[in-house]
């Protein structure tokens, strides 16, 4: 008799907490998606990298610290390159490591909580066509046009700071 009692308070307990953990869930997700709405309004964001898919050759998951930053009229690309360079400067060149004005920015929103921002920017070996679609969860993925490279592809997560 004792055992069931305590079974039956047992589930009643664990009952009783469920939508607690739901109501969290879903304020979670609320919080990360005005989070990604913020971020991406206020033109201050920073992509941290960790899987790369190269036009030719195989996906790689990255280990490293990579990233993109866009923050108020420029880009931070930390990036690595892999593919095929129809130019290259002497001695190989930097990839996708630098910092360099954006231009033609533009910010589309998509269905389902998704964005898609474009912009064009350029150092001194090549000019760069970039293309990010962040989701409302954080997640997004990059896909960069070079004009001298082969195209390149990354995904990650949206370093959103709570």
């Amino acid at each position: 008799m004792k055992t069931s009692r305590l079974i039956l308070l047992c589930l009643s307990g664990m009952l009783a907490m469920q939508p607690v953990a739901a109501q969290s869930r879903s304020e979670k997700k609320a919080q990360t998606e005005r989070a990604v709405k913020e971020a991406i309004n206020a033109g201050h964001y920073k992509i941290n990298i960790d899987y790369m898919q190269p036009m030719s050759g195989r996906s790689h998951a990255l280990t490293s610290d990579y990233s993109i930053e866009v923050k108020n009229d420029s880009v931070f690309s930390y990036l690595p390159y892999f593919g095929v360079a129809y130019n290259v400067p002497y001695g190989g060149g930097k990839g996708l490591i630098f910092n360099a004005p954006v231009t033609a920015y533009e910010k589309e929103l998509l269905k389902k909580g998704k964005t898609r921002i474009s912009f064009k920017t350029a150092n001194e070996e090549d000019k760069y066509e970039y293309t990010l679609t962040i989701y409302s969860n954080g997640s997004a993925n990059v896909h960069i046009q070079p004009m001298n490279k082969q195209a390149i592809s990354y995904s990650g997560e949206l370093d959103i700071k709570e």
